[in-house]
């Protein structure tokens, strides 16, 4: 099961995080701020899954943006590493090549996508055209 999705830029600073398990807030802040470290220190020979207390994190690096997923024991990490990737290429089809600033204005739109593809945790699509359906007919109303 996913614990949480975050993704990150390259000075640290949270641009998405969705929690998938109840973590206080204060826990929150100072949960981002060790992972981050932890991957941000890493070289990019390193593997991009990390043992981290009672979870995994994997994560992608996309230019400046890190995509970091808490994961339990039980999950796939090459199927986290993939739902990663595949979430970045939805965004960069409904962004035209996606960016930090289309993730900071648009972030309601990021995660209808995120929503679309991972619910309480698991993942339940990975089709782009039908994650992104339900934006187009926002989109759709939203011009008339």
């Amino acid at each position: 099961m996913i614990k949480f999705f975050l993704m990150v830029n390259k000075q640290g600073q949270t641009r998405l995080s969705r929690y998938y398990e109840h973590v206080e807030i204060n826990k929150r802040t100072m949960l981002e701020a060790e992972v981050i470290k932890n991957c941000l220190s890493r070289s990019k020979d390193q593997c991009s899954f990390i043992e981290y207390k009672d979870f995994k994190l994997v994560y992608r690096q996309y230019a400046a943006l890190f995509v970091v997923v808490g994961i339990d024991q039980t999950e796939n990490e090459m199927a986290v590493y993939e739902l990663i990737h595949n979430f970045v290429e939805v965004l960069d089809k409904y962004f035209s090549r996606v960016s930090e600033l289309d993730i900071m204005f648009n972030l309601d739109r990021v995660h209808i996508i995120l929503d679309e593809m991972v619910l309480n945790g698991c993942i339940v699509e990975t089709n782009r055209n039908r994650i992104l359906a339900p934006l187009f007919v926002l989109d759709k109303v939203a011009e008339s």
